[in-house]
């Protein structure tokens, strides 16, 4: 792990540490070139394997879906056997432990009692002359969401996903997730749709998945929105399509940012560090503090908590490559950096958190005190943990309500609230060179008030 010192760097050289190279530039591993030049017949970047898939998906539909589910993932499946079944929701609800799925539930209800409140309003006012102007907030029809599977077993994303649409209003909510070896969709994940309001279940991933969403097939709908996050080759997808339907954003590996002061206790902070870096060798962990002192405390932390760790191999890989800490003059320089690196998750634990928080400008989710730590957040809290990575806090936001809403406007005036306004826009049209929209007004200026 890098540890530097502000005042030996400059703003620039801190700059570059903390900026994370763009989610397309990530180089794939040998393994994966390996598979994609046996899948392909020939070495393919992440961009052109996306691009061919999403092709193929376009014009073959359900068979290049299956074809693709079988090459890649390997798991055979057919057309009868694609979507989830209701007996398989049966079977997954039976099976799923009591303790599991009430903390399903419980996160369910946390996280629906947040996204309420966000609930857009649709409004219209009167104006002058008896001219009314206002918005309507209308959920989408459909959307598509994104779960990871195989080997992972991530019921929390199914959840952060489907709760805000649901809440939104959307009527159909269709999820695709990688079926594990046997052709099966982990119990949890399935147990976590049914309680969400997931629609229907269809058993793909990668490109493949995004590409049938995005163009529909026979028998996957086509959707008005994707959301959800997955492997380069799905945010490759997500990319690619936008256009045909919309995205919620392109999220990279995991990351965590603490500033913290000399009150912080170092195990906690070792432990919200290693619960990004267990994620993906590319998550990313960085402490920024004041002290030296905690620095040191937390170097000790992490190899003790480390070597207990069951993922302690991708962690350890993770801190060498990704980890970092910046030892800064003050906690607001801290601040400072922290906004530079618009983190996903900024964690501030210092003597007064909250009077740091009005001068945090990018981050995707802000943890607070000691007793806040990231995997709150991530399960159990309410608010949203699908969030932008890669510095795109900085224009991205969480995924939220209006992520699956849209807003359109409402114009409604009397002829004499138009016959006012007349010469403005008869000038501003003419300006334009644009006669007929002139026209459009000068047909209604003949009728006297």
């Amino acid at each position: 792990m890098k540890i530097v010192y502000a005042e030996d760097s400059t703003l620039e050289e801190l700059s570059e540490l903390l900026i994370k190279p763009p989610f397309d530039q990530v180089i794939l591993g040998e393994g994966a070139k390996s598979h994609i030049k046996k899948v392909f017949g020939s070495e393919l970047t992440a961009s052109q394997v996306v691009d061919k898939i999403i092709q193929d998906v376009r014009l073959q539909g359900d068979e290049a879906v299956l074809q693709y589910t079988q090459v890649i993932d390997g798991v055979n499946l057919s057309e009868d056997t694609l979507e989830v079944t209701e007996s398989e929701f049966q079977e997954a609800l039976a099976k799923v432990d009591e303790q599991i799925l009430a903390a399903i539930r419980q996160a369910i209800s946390n996280v629906k009692s947040f996204h309420m409140e966000q609930l857009p309003k649709t409004w219209l006012t009167y104006r002058e002359h008896g001219a009314m102007l206002g918005q309507s907030c209308i959920p989408l029809e459909r959307v598509g969401m994104y779960v990871p599977g195989g080997t992972a077993i991530y019921p929390s994303s199914v959840i952060m996903n489907a709760v805000p649409a649901a809440v939104a209003g959307v009527k159909e909510i269709i999820m695709v997730v990688p079926p594990s070896k046997d052709g099966s969709v982990n119990p949890s994940i399935l147990a976590a749709a049914r309680e969400s309001g997931v629609t229907r279940v269809f058993k793909a991933g990668g490109a493949q998945a995004i590409a049938a969403l995005a163009f529909g097939t026979k028998l996957i709908p086509k959707v008005d929105k994707i959301t959800g996050p997955g492997n380069i080759f799905v945010t490759l997808a997500k990319k690619a399509v936008y256009g045909h339907c919309d995205i919620d954003m392109l999220a990279g590996p995991s990351e965590i940012l603490i500033v913290a002061d000399e009150t912080a206790d170092p195990s906690y902070i070792a432990a919200d560090m290693l619960s990004q870096a267990e994620h993906d060798v590319l998550a990313s962990s960085i402490l920024i503090t004041d002290s030296s002192n905690l620095v040191s405390k937390v170097e000790i932390e992490l190899e003790r908590q480390l070597a207990k760790l069951p993922r302690r191999e991708i962690a350890e890989a993770s801190l060498q490559k990704n980890g970092l800490m910046i030892i800064t003059k003050n906690s607001m320089q801290a601040i400072e950096l922290a906004n530079i690196s618009a983190p996903e998750h900024l964690e501030i634990i210092t003597e007064q958190p909250f009077a740091l928080l009005p001068f945090v400008k990018n981050a995707g989710a802000v943890f607070l005190g000691p007793y806040s730590p990231e995997p709150l957040g991530d399960y159990l809290a309410g608010p949203n943990h699908v969030l932008p990575t890669g510095g795109t806090a900085r224009f991205y936001s969480v995924l939220n309500v209006e992520t699956f809403m849209k807003r359109t406007s409402i114009i409604a005036y009397s002829q004499k609230a138009l016959q006012a306004v007349a010469n403005q826009v008869i000038t501003l049209a003419e300006a334009e060179g644009l006669q007929a929209h002139a026209n459009a007004i000068r047909v209604r200026e003949k009728n006297d008030v």
